[in-house]
């Protein structure tokens, strides 16, 4: 059975290159292998977003 595990990050929208920071951060959690799940966005006095992401894990003695 596959199992995963689950990160969460925060981005806040307070600086004209937080779309692109927040991109750079995406892509390097998906060299990680991480996928993003979901995105929630606050348009509440622009305070940013929040990013749910997963990846598979690997069985304790198995090899890749």
């Amino acid at each position: 059975m596959k199992t995963f595990e689950y990160d969460i990050l925060s981005f806040p929208m307070t600086r004209k290159t937080s779309l692109a920071d927040m991109q750079g951060s995406l892509n390097a959690k998906g060299a990680e292998g991480w996928e993003v799940v979901s995105i929630s966005s606050s348009e509440f006095a622009n305070i940013g977003h929040t990013v749910f992401l997963k990846r598979e894990t690997t069985p304790a003695g198995a090899t890749a």
